[in-house]
C-alpha cells in the first residue's frame, strides 16, 4: 500500500524535481509552497508522511512541524535543512521529527528517511492491531467464562426446581395434595409421552377423571396429529408457555380458560415432566364484556347528550367535549373553557369548575357564552367532581344546558313589565306636562294673549306626539308594528340625527363632526324608527368619551358615504373602548357595560331596527382605541319589510330605544 507525502518547500523548482521522484517512487504526492498552504492542505488530504523544509517566509518549518504533531502525532514529519542549519535540524529531532536530511538532497538518504518512516508507521499499525486483537482474545475469553458460569447456574437452577416440583407432583396423591386442591384453577401434570399422570380435584371435577388419558384430549379442537396442545409445545421447545385454549368439560362444553405450562427437567436437562395450570376466564370474559358495555352505553350517553359537556383539568383545560359541544365551538380539546366559551384570556368570576376543585362539591351558574358562527346562547351549568382511587379530585365534568328560548320567554314578560312600569312613569310626567300647557292654553285665551296661545299648542301637540309614541312602544309587544317608511335624504336626515345630540356632546367639550358625502343620495326608512336608533348609538360614543379619563381631548365622528345599492353609516369616537367580549354581548337585551347606569335596552332595539330595515350593524373596539360602529342600509326596502304582517312574531322596535333614552 503507498503512503501520501505532503511536500512542503518555497522553492519551486525543488517541489516540482522531488515530486516527481517521490511519485516515480510509488508515493502520492501533494505539494504546498508555504507553511499556511502545508496547513490547509494537511486538513484536506491527512497525508501519512510530511517533507518540510525548515526555513521558509511566514510559517517556518519548525513551527509547522509543531502544528502538525499537535493536531495529528502519529503522522511522520521529515525536516529539510541546509549544512548550516544543523542546529535547527537537532531541534526538530527534540519535537519529535521522524528524521531530517540536507540540501542538496542525496536519493538514497531521502530513500532511508523515507524507509525509517515507512517502517514506523507499520509497526504502529501492527501495534494498533496486536492491541485491539489482544482485546478482542480477552472479550471472548471473559465472555466464555460468563457463559460458563450462567450454564453451571441455570443447571443447578434446573436442578433444584426438578427436585422441587417431583417433590410437589408426589405431595399431589398425599396429604399435601390440598395445595393444588386449594387452587380455584385447573392443575395437571403431564409426562414426556403426553399422558396425564395426576390432576387436582377441580380439574377431576369439572372435566373428568382423565388420568392416564392423552394430553390434547382435555383440549377442544386439539390432537396429536394435526394441532399440538401446549403440554406439546413445553416438550418441544423445553421452555414454558402461556396460551388462551378451551377445554372441554364432562358434559361436552366449552371451558375458556388461561394456560400456563413448566417443563420440569431431568439431571441431564430433558423435560421430564410438565406441569399445566389453567385459569378459567369464563366470569372474566363475562365482566370485561359487561365492562365494555357499560363503557360503550356512557361514551354513547357522553357523545350524544342534548346539552354541552366537557371535562377539565385543574387549568381548566378542555380534555374532552362530546359532540353537541364540538358542533357548536369547534374541537376545543386543549383549549381553556374560559377562552373558547367566552374568549377570555382568564377564568370567569365564579367560575363553577374552580369553585369544584376547592371544595369538592356540585356546582350551578348561569352565564352568556358566544358560539364560534358568533350566535350568543344562556346556558346553566352544572360541575362534578371527578376523582381517582384514592379519592383526590383530578379533572370536573362541566355540563351546559342551552337555556336561550327560555330566558327569551322570561325576558319577554321582564321587559313587558319594564316597559308597562317605564311607560306609566312616562305617561305620568307627560300628563303633568300637559296639564301645565292646558293651563297656559286656557289663561291665554282668556286674556286674548294670541303668542302664549299658539306657544302652548305646539307644546301641547309635541307632548301628544311623545304620548303617542310611548304607547306604540307598549303595543309594540303584543304585535310587530310596520315600518312607517318614506324617501329620505340622506344628508338631511344625518342633520337632523346630529342636531339632537350635538349639544350634549359639546356641552361635555367633546368635539362632534358630521361629514355627508355630497352625492350621499336618498333611501327608504322610517325615519322616525331609525332617527331613535342612530340617536342611542351616539350617545353611547358620546358617553364612552366621557367616561375615559386617559386622553385630555375626545372626539366623536358621524360620517356617511353613498353607494350604490346601500348607503353606510360610520360612528367613530375615541373613547374607553371594549373587549372581545363587551363587543359580543353589546347588543344582548338587558347587557350593559355602564352598570346601573345602563339599561341594556337602547343598543339591542337599535340593532333590531337596523335588521328590521334589512340592513346590518356592526362594531370594532380595543380597550383604550375607541369604537366604530359601521351601519350598512340598502337604498330600496325589501317587500317583506314594507309589508305590515298582522301575525308577525312580537319583538323590540325602534321606539323602545326613545323610552330606553328618556
Amino acid at each position: 500500500m503507498s503512503h501520501s507525502i505532503l511536500l512542503v518547500d518555497d522553492e519551486e523548482g525543488i517541489r516540482t524535481v522531488l515530486g516527481l521522484s517521490l511519485a516515480d517512487a510509488g508515493y502520492r504526492v501533494t505539494t504546498a509552497a508555504t507553511g499556511e498552504e502545508a496547513l490547509r492542505l494537511f486538513d484536506q488530504t491527512q497525508p501519512d508522511i510530511v517533507l518540510t523544509d525548515i526555513k521558509m517566509p511566514g510559517l517556518s518549518g519548525l513551527d509547522l512541524l509543531a502544528r502538525i504533531k499537535k493536531q495529528s502525532p502519529e503522522t511522520e514529519v521529515i525536516m529539510i535543512t541546509g549544512h548550516g542549519d544543523m542546529d535547527l535540524a537537532i531541534q526538530s529531532l527534540k519535537q519529535d521529527a521522524t528524521d531530517f536530511i540536507t540540501k542538496p538532497i542525496n536519493d538514497d538518504v531521502l530513500e532511508i528517511a523515507l524507509s525509517r518512516a515507512n517502517e514506523r508507521i507499520s509497526m504502529r499499525a501492527q501495534l494498533r492491531d496486536y492491541t485491539e486483537n489482544l482485546e478482542n482474545k480477552v472479550r471472548e475469553q471473559s465472555a466464555r467464562l460468563v457463559e460458563a458460569e450462567r450454564q453451571l447456574a441455570a443447571q443447578q437452577m434446573m436442578d433444584g426446581f426438578s427436585v422441587g416440583l417431583k417433590a410437589l407432583l408426589n405431595a399431589m396423591d398425599s396429604a399435601m395434595g390440598g395445595v393444588f386442591n386449594e387452587l380455584p384453577c385447573f392443575v395437571a401434570v403431564h409426562s414426556r409421552y403426553l399422558e396425564i399422570i395426576s390432576a387436582n380435584d377441580l380439574y377431576r371435577e369439572r372435566l373428568g377423571n382423565l388420568v392416564g388419558h392423552q394430553s390434547w384430549e382435555a383440549y377442544y379442537g386439539r390432537d396429536k396429529e394435526s394441532n399440538g396442545c401446549p403440554v406439546l409445545t413445553a416438550i418441544r421447545e423445553g421452555r414454558g408457555s402461556r396460551t388462551e385454549e378451551m377445554l372441554i368439560d364432562k358434559h361436552g362444553n366449552g371451558i375458556p380458560v388461561l394456560v400456563h405450562t413448566a417443563p420440569i427437567l431431568d439431571n441431564d436437562g430433558e423435560v421430564e415432566l410438565v406441569l399445566e395450570i389453567s385459569v378459567d376466564t369464563s366470569e372474566a370474559r363475562r365482566l370485561h364484556e359487561e365492562l365494555r358495555l357499560t363503557r360503550h352505553r356512557y361514551g354513547q350517553l357522553f357523545e350524544e347528550a342534548p346539552c354541552y359537556i366537557t371535562v377539565q383539568d385543574k387549568q381548566f383545560r378542555v380534555v374532552e367535549a362530546n359532540r353537541r359541544f364540538r358542533e357548536d365551538f369547534g374541537n376545543a380539546v386543549g383549549g381553556f373553557c374560559h377562552d373558547v366559551f367566552v374568549h377570555r384570556k382568564t377564568p370567569c368570576s365564579g367560575c363553577p369548575v374552580q369553585r369544584t376543585f376547592i371544595d369538592g362539591q356540585p356546582h350551578q351558574y348561569e352565564t352568556v357564552v358566544t358560539s364560534r358562527s358568533g350566535e350568543q346562547y344562556n346556558v346553566l351549568v352544572w360541575t362534578a367532581p371527578l376523582r381517582d382511587a384514592n379519592g383526590n379530585i383530578i379533572e370536573v365534568m362541566e355540563m351546559s344546558t342551552n337555556i336561550t328560548e327560555l330566558r327569551r320567554l322570561q325576558d319577554r314578560l321582564s321587559n313587558l313589565g319594564l316597559l308597562l312600569g317605564s311607560t306609566a312613569h312616562g305617561i305620568k310626567g307627560l300628563l303633568t306636562a300637559l296639564d301645565g300647557g292646558i293651563y297656559r292654553l286656557g289663561s291665554g285665551l282668556e286674556r286674548g294673549n294670541t303668542e302664549r296661545i299658539e306657544d302652548s299648542y305646539n307644546d301641547v301637540k309635541h307632548l301628544t306626539d311623545r304620548l303617542r309614541k310611548m304607547v306604540l312602544d307598549l303595543l309594540y309587544y303584543s304585535k310587530k308594528r310596520a315600518l312607517n317608511w318614506e324617501m329620505v335624504v340622506t344628508s338631511h336626515f344625518t342633520s337632523e340625527v346630529a342636531a339632537l345630540v350635538q349639544p350634549k356632546a359639546e356641552a361635555q367639550n367633546i368635539k362632534f363632526t358630521v361629514e355627508v358625502e355630497p352625492d350621499a343620495g336618498t333611501f327608504e326608512a322610517d325615519s322616525g324608527a331609525l332617527s331613535a336608533a342612530f340617536v342611542n348609538l351616539l350617545e353611547n360614543a358620546v358617553e364612552a368619551c366621557v367616561a375615559d379619563k386617559s386622553k385630555e381631548e375626545h372626539e366623536v365622528l358621524l360620517s356617511v358615504t353613498g353607494l350604490s345599492d346601500r348607503v353606510e353609516f360610520l360612528i367613530t369616537d375615541n373613547g374607553t373602548g371594549m373587549d372581545r367580549e363587551t363587543r359580543e354581548k353589546l347588543f344582548t337585551l338587558f347587557f350593559s357595560s355602564k352598570g346601573a347606569a345602563g339599561t341594556g335596552i337602547g343598543l339591542f332595539v337599535a340593532s333590531q331596527t337596523v335588521q328590521q330595515h334589512g340592513g346590518t350593524i356592526s362594531v370594532g373596539s380595543e380597550p383604550q382605541q375607541g369604537t366604530t360602529f359601521v351601519v350598512s342600509l340598502p337604498r330600496v326596502l325589501s317587500d317583506s319589510a314594507k309589508e305590515n304582517e298582522e301575525n308577525a312574531g312580537a319583538g323590540n322596535g325602534a321606539q323602545a330605544v326613545e323610552l330606553a333614552a328618556g
